[in-house]
């Protein structure tokens, strides 16, 4: 049993050398467009839940303030 514990933990840390080694720190740019694409989402998200909350509200309610 010690033998596939340890054995899972050499692998794990190949696997992330290996991660580690193919990776790259992102460019200015790439950074910028992917914090753009992130913020949208989270914008999206949040608007359209707002709007379900908001006809949930109405239609439990029956009014519309």
């Amino acid at each position: 049993m010690n033998l596939n514990i340890i054995g899972g933990i050499k692998n794990f840390i190949e696997n992330s050398k290996r991660v580690m080694n193919i990776s790259y720190k992102p460019t200015m740019e790439e950074f910028r467009k992917s914090s753009k694409v992130v913020l949208l989402g989270i914008l999206l998200i949040g608007i359209s839940g707002f709007v379900i909350g908001f006809i949930i509200y109405y239609i439990i309610t029956g009014t519309l303030l």
